[in-house]
């Protein structure tokens, strides 16, 4: 019989990063029950966890590439055991030697990026603000309201700008006394953090904080939900704290306070995709519907699988980098359940899901049968 000897580099990463915390592990299967992967393929977070137990880890598989740390086993599992950490730990160990499976490595490029530019989209830092040149948008200054952190995506790619220009739209048309950091903001770090690049996230986080103390800034509106979990979340490890709101939160605000009147009609059925880190890993639920229930003319119907069942878009954890075979993408079964729920608008609110669900557009050919919008955008043409 062959024997196996243990990784013991493993077993200490993972002690680190939860403790011994994943011996919790009674191995009754509730998180493969969960997990979105076994709707397209097998994998077992279960024998994962298993694996790592022992220090028996194949860190040079795909399968601790998979997890899209979307949140859906931590929720069901009886036993506290916290699969995300181990994951994430488990990534940390393949990236210190520099192993990566072939689906992988884009994801490498999507760091040097990240390190060499703030962004994981290969812009140059200096374009950061390219998108707002025509809008009038100051820089940050102490004295505003607020600070809008725009985050990579909707900075640099062209599908994901037009959600920029709609946000900063309706801040301007509510009043609000707000600013940029232009090329002086870096990416929030969550994604390369998920993706096992712990010193490159460590290095983006201080510059942004950094950046944060020198300019005053005391509120920040974020778009993405993975820049609101990191800011209020993660930062903190930093002892630093920052009010934090999504714009879905801000927008519920203005709506309430008067500061923004809807006009005119929105007769259409929309349905709303709840991100995983805005939904299962912050709770935030009822505003993104209160928003979209107050537009005239809307309504307002659910797909299978939402709110805290919702179905991940397939881009958390690093994996929006990451190649992900046609018939293995969570992003074409969730159009399909829009299709189903009869919506001719997929609404949403994460640069990540939208990115995702535009490309399963092309590929399922459902041009003409769903739209794509993030909420900004419904709300900006209805005033």
């Amino acid at each position: 019989m062959e024997t196996v000897a243990p990784f013991i580099e493993v077993v200490e990463e993972i002690k680190e990063a939860g403790g011994e915390i994943f011996k919790l592990c009674f191995q009754c299967g509730l998180c493969d029950a969960v997990c979105p992967w076994n709707r397209v393929r097998d994998f077992s977070m279960r024998k994962l966890i298993r694996e790592a137990a022992f220090g028996l880890t194949e860190i040079d598989g795909e399968d601790l590439w998979r997890c899209t740390t979307c949140g859906n086993c931590p929720t069901q599992c009886p036993r506290g055991v916290k699969q995300i950490d181990v994951a994430v730990a488990l990534r940390r160990v393949a990236t210190e030697y520099e192993v990566f499976p072939a689906s992988v490595k884009s994801a490498r490029t999507a760091r040097a990026s990240l390190i060499s530019e703030g962004n994981p989209l290969q812009g140059e830092r200096k374009n950061r603000s390219q998108w707002a040149k025509d809008q009038s948008i100051k820089p940050f200054s102490e004295e505003m309201e607020a600070l809008y952190f725009v985050g990579c995506y909707l900075s640099y790619d062209p599908r994901m700008k037009k959600v920029a220009v709609a946000t900063a739209s309706i801040l301007k048309k509510a009043g609000v006394e707000f600013g940029i950091l232009g090329d002086r903001e870096s990416c929030c770090g969550e994604s390369i953090r998920k993706a096992g690049s712990e010193e490159v996230f460590k290095t983006l986080a201080k510059d942004n904080i950094k950046t944060f103390i020198e300019k005053g800034v005391k509120k920040i509106i974020v778009s993405s939900p993975h820049c609101y979990h990191t800011f209020k979340n993660e930062y903190p490890e930093f002892m630093v704290h920052f009010e934090v709101v999504h714009m879905n939160q801000y927008l519920m605000d203005l709506i309430e306070d008067g500061r923004l009147e809807l006009k005119g009609e929105f007769s259409k059925r929309v349905t709303y995709h709840d991100p995983c880190y805005l939904g299962r890993h912050n709770g935030i639920y009822d505003e993104p519907r209160n928003i979209l229930n107050r537009v005239p003319g809307l309504e307002l119907v659910e797909m299978e699988n939402f709110r805290k069942n919702s179905l991940c878009c397939g881009g958390g954890g690093g994996r929006i980098w990451m190649d992900t075979p046609k018939e293995e993408r969570f992003s074409d079964i969730r159009l399909e359940q829009a299709k189903a729920a009869g919506a001719s608008i997929l609404a949403t609110s994460c640069p990540y899901c939208i990115t995702n669900f535009e490309e399963s557009r092309l590929n399922l050919e459902y041009e003409d049968i769903v739209e794509i919008k993030d909420i900004t955008e419904i709300i900006n043409d209805m005033l």
